[in-house]
């Protein structure tokens, strides 16, 4: 388990691009499952349909994606600081079966199907309640900085 600030040590996000809040299990080389709390005080819901308040789909990949990063970092034993950066650079399979309002909290799930040389493939998941809000095939390069 992981929380906020050991997970700062393995993401270069900060807020308001911080989007996992905690990790409740982590296989090294294998899978996560992290949560993101979804709350109305989000800078997001202020623009995105103000008065229907849905979580936008490109936060949702890119939680996805963060819980897929931290894998990556854990499974390859580093950090952004040791000049290392994680890029999200692809999705493949991508789909949205429900929205995401105030109040949800997100598990994200990710499981790692591959690498070559620095290149990731993750199988990602995000549910609400048991519910799945989406999922995908996500792509991410280890890249120096």
């Amino acid at each position: 388990m992981m929380d906020v600030k050991e997970i700062r040590e393995y993401l270069p996000h900060r807020y308001p691009f911080l989007l996992v809040d905690r990790v409740l299990e982590l296989e090294v080389g294998e899978s996560i499952v992290a949560i993101k709390n979804v709350t109305v005080n989000e800078p997001f819901f202020n623009g995105h349909f103000p008065d229907h308040p849905v979580m936008p789909g490109v936060l949702i990949v890119e939680a996805m994606a963060q819980a897929a990063g931290i894998l990556g970092f854990k499974t390859m034993d580093k950090k952004p600081q040791d000049g290392s950066i994680y890029y999200f650079v692809g999705a493949d399979d991508l789909r949205f079966k429900r929205p995401v309002v105030p109040g949800d909290q997100l598990r994200l799930e990710a499981r790692k199907i591959s690498e070559r040389r620095g290149i990731w493939k993750f199988d990602v998941r995000a549910t609400v309640d048991g519910d799945v809000v989406s999922t995908a095939t996500i792509l991410c390069a280890d890249r120096k900085v």
